[in-house]
């Protein structure tokens, strides 16, 4: 009987401490501004659709996956490889990175094609970022389509030419 009376009376306790407020979340404090440095970076479509009812002058699918690096230089320029489709001529309209916030928009042009507008937002932190790209066309012929893919990244280490300035 008292076997039992000694294990009830340490369940009893087991169940009051379970019962006492759990510790409260560390707050996470915001990046000032993102790291210089190599990211590695994850992309995924989540969205192709036509602006123009005919068939999205792009490769991109639901679904595509991706990974690839690009730079912030010791300046605070981003890549613009890191947000903008291979073969693009962008030039960058606005741009706000800091306090964790991360928002750009290029111009950019495609041959053959014509005008490509992504724009960028998301969040970073020390040692990535996330952000969502949104990009529109407009195009001098079909196929204007708008895109949306989700980025998620990770500091890797220091550019391979870290001196000089990214894109």
């Amino acid at each position: 009987m008292k076997a039992g009376w000694l294990a009830a009376t340490a369940a009893l306790g087991l169940v009051t401490a379970c019962g006492s407020e759990a510790p409260k979340p560390v707050a996470v404090e915001k990046a000032k501004k993102m790291l210089p440095g190599e990211y590695e970076i994850t992309s995924e479509v989540t969205s192709v659709r036509s602006a123009d009812k005919s068939t999205p002058a792009t490769k991109a699918k639901v679904g595509d996956k991706s990974t690839y690096r690009g730079c912030v230089a010791a300046d605070g320029t981003l890549d613009p490889a890191m947000f903008v489709d291979k073969g693009d001529k962008c030039s960058v309209t606005n741009t706000y990175v800091r306090s964790g916030r991360l928002s750009v928009q290029y111009q950019c042009s495609r041959p053959g094609h014509g005008s490509v507008y992504p724009n960028v937002d998301g969040n970073f932190t020390a040692d990535g970022f996330e952000a969502v790209v949104n990009t529109g066309t407009a195009f001098s012929g079909d196929g204007d389509y708008q895109a949306t893919r989700k980025l998620t990244a990770k500091r890797v280490g220091e550019c391979a030419d870290a001196g000089t300035k990214a894109g």
